[in-house]
C-alpha cells in the first residue's frame, strides 16, 4: 500500500523518499515577513510635540552684553542674579539672541548642581537660539572628576 500525503503535507515538508521529511521553513518565513510588513504599515506615525505655556507680558531680568546664568544645588536658575524658571530662561535667551549683536550667555552651574537641571537649561538655551554660550568657572569641577 502506497502512503499518499496531502497537499499541505507536501507544501510544508520536503518529501524525500530516501530520508526523513524535513520542515520547509520558506513558507513560514514568508508568512512572518508579510505579518511584519502589515504591522509596520498599521503603526501610526509618531508625534513628538509637547505643549508648553510660555509666560506673557514682561519677563524679569535685563539683557546685558554678558548675561550670567547660574544654577544652584536647589535647582534654582538665576539670570543675572534674578530667579527665573525654565520658560522665562527661554524667552530671555530668545530676546538676547535676536539683538543686532547677540548677547553672550555665561552658564555657571554650581559644582554640585543636578546634571538634569543643567541639561534642561542648556537645552532651553540652544532651542531658543543661544549661540554665544560660555562656561566660565569650569575649574570648579576639577575636584569632582
Amino acid at each position: 500500500m502506497r502512503n499518499r500525503r496531502s497537499m499541505f503535507h507536501r507544501s510544508i515538508f520536503r518529501a524525500d523518499p530516501n530520508g526523513d521529511p524535513d520542515i520547509n521553513t520558506t513558507p513560514l518565513i514568508d508568512v512572518m515577513l508579510v505579518m511584519l510588513v502589515m504591522f509596520i504599515i498599521t503603526i501610526p506615525a509618531p508625534t513628538h510635540s509637547v505643549d508648553v505655556t510660555l509666560p506673557t507680558g514682561d519677563v524679569p531680568g535685563k539683557i546685558l552684553d554678558q548675561n550670567r546664568v547660574t544654577i544652584d544645588t536647589s535647582d534654582v536658575i538665576r539670570w543675572n542674579d534674578e530667579a527665573i524658571d525654565l520658560a522665562e530662561l527661554g524667552v530671555l535667551v530668545k530676546q538676547a539672541s535676536e539683538r543686532a549683536e547677540p548677547a553672550a550667555i555665561l552658564l555657571e552651574p554650581d559644582a554640585r548642581a543636578r546634571y538634569l537641571r543643567v541639561d534642561e537649561a542648556i537645552g532651553a538655551i540652544r532651542r531658543n537660539g543661544g549661540t554665544k554660550l560660555a562656561f566660565p568657572g569650569i575649574e570648579n569641577y576639577a575636584g569632582l572628576i
